[in-house]
């Protein structure tokens, strides 16, 4: 590889890394909300015509219907409507009758903050609410079927059994429309965050009915928090083992619907499941295995309101004959063991794949299994992150110490590549003539020592995307004052670390970024360090740009979670450390810190004849 081909690596290289560390500190700017606008009818991919979910504006989704009970509640009708209360030992809330709706829950065991008096982490809030999120089961007309002969989500529904909903006691809601069809609704609830809600239509008339059971799950704008550009949040789907995932920002990706706006609708056989995923938590429709069903994605360019539903295919009740669709609603935390549980126990297929595992999942899944066993041992997260990064160093150090020799042979031609340099001046041909034949005297190969480090990249790619993503490290606390390895490091040097009676400036504040901590300090002369073992660039722009590169670094980074800066620091100091030993084994003895003692232990007779020669005169004497 030629000096021009180096060069053009290092600065596109550079330039990638400038890219991508400006998109994790400024990602786009979330949707505004607005209303949402009316959705058109749509056709079953199952083959039988249905009627679509309703939309949350009131307008009706089949044709020949008007709206009616269909319809979205008005605000102060769903404030004023009774309430079922919810009761578990991960969830607290309650159930709306007003369309028997899940728009009132929070997770008992999270907090906003790490404040003593902190608010529960609130997960579903009711429609009129900054942020709305909820979700609603129904039924949908089919066959000439009037709207308000099924219940929606404007439907008032009676408790016909139990008070409160909670593991033991689940609850039942009723509804006559008045014409022969009854309708009942059974909720349960795990202890964990898994409902079930078992539908069932009686038809007491005199006429065949048909009609479609669905339930859909809206969200008004986007969440108010920024996620990373490796962190994914939105629309989160798997239809027969296929998984599929979709950003908020992307959602205008989707097929146009007719009416406007956007809409995808995909068939499964019977197995799949929908919803919306942040990056801890999550809303999930997931029908009964086996079921088959359709699921659609729903998005207006216009609206900030998200919707995912699921429609069951039509069904035909005859007179005095009774159907039951039962379903269920995960609303809660990405636990991986929770997870792995309803997948393993309880039959939704893949639902470990709710977490993002990202394009190297086959690496992904089995460092945060080991992580997750590391912190069973140890309990504290911080020092199982330094646990799981030293196990990583050791499994992929064969590779790395190619690297290493090829290095350390790199730093013991130096001196020589420097001579040569000087005795060409401007011919680079002769240079990198004497280059290639010093390499091969020397049996050395300058690109040797990639090929080894590239293997090691989506290891510790994955080791990254499981730190940032694992809700394990949400307000976990390490050690004194890191009290959430989630968080940014606390401790700033604009108050000298906490000894000057002010705190330091927000987050939010530009001086932020000035504010930085042990940990972002740390990690600045870690890479300090680790950059003092490699050979310099012959090229002066690189060296500079290659000087400055860590300390940069140290104030880009410091905005970063407190558990991947722990990462970095760790991972840096050992590869410093098998580093230097390589090179001390080959004979070469890196003085590290040469420049900076060399400067405290200059004799008394060198400082006086600098000063001398700095000031035109002689030493004086006594």
């Amino acid at each position: 590889m030629n000096e021009n081909n180096r060069n053009l690596l290092i600065a596109t290289g550079l330039s990638m890394l400038v890219m991508l560390v400006w998109i994790l500190l400024f990602p786009p700017p979330p949707v505004e909300d607005t209303p949402l606008p009316e959705e058109a009818a749509s056709t079953s991919p199952l083959g039988t015509p249905t009627a679509s979910p309703p939309a949350e504006d009131g307008a009706p989704t089949t044709p020949g219907t008007t709206a009616s009970t269909a319809g979205t509640p008005a605000t102060d009708a769903a404030a004023e409507a009774p309430r079922v209360a919810i009761d578990t030992p991960n969830l607290t809330g309650s159930l709306s009758l007003l369309g028997g709706r899940f728009d009132d829950l929070r997770l008992v065991t999270y907090r906003d903050n790490l404040d003593a008096d902190a608010d529960m982490v609130r997960l579903l809030s009711p429609r009129g609410e900054e942020y709305a999120y909820y979700a609603v089961y129904g039924w949908a007309p089919a066959g000439g079927l009037a709207a308000d002969a099924v219940p929606g989500p404007n439907t008032l529904w009676e408790l016909e059994d139990g008070e409160t909903l909670t593991p033991d006691t689940p609850v039942e809601l009723t509804w006559d429309n008045g014409a022969g069809l009854v309708f009942h609704r059974t909720i349960s609830v795990d202890e964990q965050f898994l409902f079930t809600i078992a539908q069932t239509v009686e038809n007491q008339g005199e006429a065949p009915v048909s009609l479609a059971p669905y339930g859909f799950v809206a969200r008004h704008g986007t969440p108010d928090h920024r996620a990373l550009w490796i962190q994914h949040e939105g629309l989160v789907r798997m239809t027969d083992g296929e998984l599929e995932e979709v950003k908020y920002a992307k959602f205008d990706g989707l097929d146009p619907a007719p009416g406007g706006g956007y809409a995808e609708t995909v068939a499964a056989t019977g197995s799949g499941w929908i919803g919306f995923a942040d990056t801890y938590w999550m809303t999930n429709l997931i029908p009964s295995p086996g079921a088959p069903f359709t699921s659609t994605a729903r998005y207006n360019e216009t609206s900030g309101i998200y919707q995912v539903e699921i429609l069951f295919p039509t069904l035909t009740v005859e007179p005095g004959a009774t159907e039951e669709v039962s379903g269920m609603l995960f609303a809660g935390a990405k636990e991986w063991e929770v997870l792995r549980d309803y997948q393993n126990e309880g039959g939704i297929d893949r639902f470990l794949d709710t977490i993002d595992w990202g394009w190297f999942f086959f690496l992904t899944k089995p460092i945060f299994w080991v992580l997750h066993h590391i912190h069973a041992l140890m309990g504290n997260m911080g020092w199982s992150v330094i646990v799981l990064t030293i196990f990583l160093k050791i499994l992929v150090f064969p590779l790395a110490y190619r690297s290493y020799v090829s290095m350390a042979r790199m730093r013991e031609l130096q001196p020589e590549m420097e001579k040569m340099k000087a005795a060409a001046g401007d011919d680079r041909e002769k240079l990198q003539k004497g280059m290639m034949e010093l390499y091969k005297k020397n049996k050395v190969n300058p690109a040797s020592g990639c090929v080894p480090i590239l293997f090691q990249i989506p290891i510790f790619f994955s080791l990254y995307k499981v730190i940032i993503n694992t809700i394990e490290l949400r307000h976990a606390p390490w050690i004194g004052w890191i009290r959430d390895l989630s968080a940014p490091d606390p401790s700033s040097i604009l108050n000298l670390f906490g000894l000057l009676p002010y705190a330091p400036p927000d987050q939010g504040s530009i001086l932020f970024i000035l504010s930085l901590g042990v940990l972002p300090i740390l990690l600045g002369i870690s890479m300090w360090l680790q950059q003092k073992l490699n050979p310099a660039p012959p090229d002066p722009t690189q060296r500079m740009i290659f000087a400055w590169m860590p300390w940069v670094f140290m104030f880009m980074l410091g905005s970063f979670a407190s558990g991947l800066v722990l990462y970095w620091i760790t991972n840096n100091t050992i590869t410093f450390i098998q580093q230097y030993t390589i090179m001390r084994l080959h004979g070469h003895k890196p003085d590290v810190f040469g420049n900076i003692v060399s400067a405290f232990r200059r004799k008394p007779a060198e400082a006086g004849a600098s000063t001398a020669a700095n000031s035109g005169g002689k030493p004086k004497g006594k």
